[in-house]
């Protein structure tokens, strides 16, 4: 039996992926230092409103998002993420680099107001792997408002049939990194055994996106 990640990790979690942390970094041979770089810390990168489509509503930030990831426009996927994570995967060295894919198609379904600043959007993201097989994934954003209108802070999506959805809080790199690294893991954990069973320790490492 095969597995296949969904998109929450595999188009968004190049977040994950894109720069290098402090466990990559202890991997690699150090470089010496340049005493005027050490502990610079990269800027946040500001929204453009012309670069930014409206997002007056949480269907059109997801939409915009979305359409972002599939066209690999990573410069517009990251100003449509909240402003603290932004802040918080610039402080980490990380960036939002999705990998563009012509076939990919996707839908904005209902949206779920949580309070009056916060929101989850359902949506269909469907695409073909490199078998020529047809894939759907059915993550859930999770958007906040803020005062350029409403970003992205996280999303939810089930990685393996018929457990609970990994949820990814875009505001915490970190630990996005670990989950990312668990999911791939415990992929080929399963491929190699060649039946879908439960994790080792039977913990999945599910939490809630901040509101």
């Amino acid at each position: 039996m095969s597995y296949r990640l969904g998109i929450g990790c595999l188009a968004v979690l190049a977040i994950a992926v894109a720069g290098c942390g402090k466990s990559d970094v202890a991997n690699q041979q150090a470089a010496p230092e340049q005493p005027a770089e050490r502990d610079q810390v990269p800027a946040v990168a500001s929204v453009d409103p012309n670069t930014v489509a409206a997002t007056d509503t949480p269907e059109k930030a997801t939409h915009a998002f979305l359409e972002a990831l599939r066209s690999g426009d990573d410069a517009k996927a990251t100003q449509l993420l909240s402003a603290v994570a932004r802040e918080k995967t610039a402080a980490v060295n990380r960036g939002l680099t999705p990998a563009a894919s012509d076939t990919a198609k996707f839908k904005v379904g209902k949206v779920e107001y949580v309070n009056e600043d916060g929101a989850r959007v359902s949506t269909t993201w469907t695409d073909v792997d490199d078998d020529g097989q047809t894939s759907d994934d059915s993550p859930i954003w999770v958007l906040r408002r803020e005062s350029g209108g409403w970003r992205i802070a996280g999303v939810a999506a089930e990685i393996f049939p018929g457990e609970p959805p990994l949820c990814l809080n875009f505001e915490d790199p970190e630990d996005m990194l670990k989950k990312e690294r668990w999911a791939r893991q415990e992929l080929m954990r399963r491929q190699a055994a060649g039946t879908q069973i439960p994790t080792e320790t039977g913990e999945h490492p599910e939490t809630s996106v901040r509101r």
